[in-house]
C-alpha cells in the first residue's frame, strides 16, 4: 500500500484550500468584471456586445496622459489608462470596470523579458478591447494592432515632445527596425550612451509610450469616422512558415528557424 506522509497529506489539504479558494476568486472577478461587456439584447447576436462604446479623443491630450502615467504604472498600462481613464470620463461602463492598472506587467518588454514593447502592446489591447477581436467578424481592431506594430518597428522614436517634460535635454531619436523591447530601448541607449537606469532612458520611454497612445487615437478616430484603412504588409508567417517578428536577423544572424514549408 502506498503510504502518504503527514507532512505530503497536509500539503495537499493545503494546496486543495488554496485551489479552492482560487476558484472562489476567479468567480467573484468573473463576476465583477461581467459589467466591462455591455451585455447583449436577447434577440441580437452575442457579437453585439463589441463595438465597445467609443467617443473620439484629442491624440496630444491622450499622449500627455500616457507620458505622465508611464512614471506610475510603466508602458503598457500608460498606453491603456490614456485612452479608458478619458472613455471612463465621457462614457461611462465598460471602461469604468476595466482594471487598467492590472497590465503593469507589460513593463520592460513584459516583467522586463525585453519581448514586444509594452507600449505597442497596451495599442493591441485597446483596440481589440474596443472595436471587438476578430472571431467576432470586426477585423479592424486586429488591423489595427498590426498597424501600431508596423508604425513601432519603422518610425523614429519617440514622436511626442510632452508639454511638461521631466528631462529638459533633448533626447535622440531612433528607429528600432522590431517591436522587441530590448532591441528598441538598446538600439536607443546605444545612440544616447544612456545605461538602462538612467533618466534620459526612462524619460525615452515615457514619450514611447506618449507617442504610441497619440498614434493608436489617430487610428480609433479614423475608425470612428468610417474613413480608417489598414496599411500593415507584415507576413512572416506567410512567406515563412513560421511566426515572427518585424527582423528576425538582428538577434538570430544565421541562426533564424527554418521550419519545413508545405508543399507546393
Amino acid at each position: 500500500m502506498l503510504k502518504i506522509d503527514r507532512k505530503e497529506e497536509q500539503g495537499v489539504s493545503r494546496r486543495q484550500v488554496l485551489v479552492g479558494t482560487s476558484v472562489f476568486a476567479a468567480g467573484a472577478a468573473l463576476g465583477s468584471l461581467g459589467g466591462m461587456i455591455r451585455p447583449a439584447h436577447a434577440s441580437e447576436p452575442a457579437m453585439k456586445k463589441w463595438p465597445w462604446p467609443y467617443r473620439k479623443l484629442d491624440p496630444a491630450r491622450t499622449a500627455e496622459i500616457a507620458y505622465n502615467e508611464w512614471y506610475r504604472v510603466f508602458c503598457g498600462a500608460a498606453v491603456i489608462n490614456a485612452v479608458f481613464s478619458q472613455l471612463k470620463e465621457t462614457v461611462g461602463e465598460p471602461y469604468a470596470s476595466f482594471p487598467a492598472d492590472a497590465f503593469v506587467f507589460l513593463e520592460g518588454g513584459q516583467l522586463g523579458w525585453g519581448t514586444i514593447c509594452g507600449s505597442a502592446a497596451g495599442a493591441n489591447i485597446v483596440a481589440n478591447l474596443i472595436i471587438g477581436p476578430r472571431i467576432t467578424g470586426a477585423t479592424e481592431g486586429h488591423e489595427i494592432g498590426a498597424d501600431v506594430m508596423q508604425w513601432y518597428s519603422e518610425t523614429e522614436l519617440p514622436t511626442y515632445t510632452p508639454k511638461k517634460p521631466k528631462i529638459t535635454a533633448t533626447l535622440p531619436t531612433t528607429i528600432s527596425d522590431s517591436p522587441l523591447c530590448h532591441i528598441s530601448v538598446g538600439r536607443w541607449m546605444k545612440a544616447a550612451n544612456k545605461p538602462l537606469k538612467s533618466k534620459e532612458r526612462k524619460d525615452r520611454c515615457a514619450r514611447v509610450a506618449a507617442s504610441t497612445a497619440y498614434h493608436l487615437v489617430e487610428l480609433l478616430n479614423r475608425w470612428k469616422d468610417g474613413d480608417y484603412e489598414a496599411s500593415s504588409d507584415f507576413s512572416c508567417a506567410k512567406e515563412n512558415g513560421i511566426t515572427g517578428q518585424y527582423n528576425c536577423m538582428d538577434c538570430h544572424g544565421d541562426n533564424v528557424p527554418q521550419p519545413p514549408m508545405p508543399k507546393a
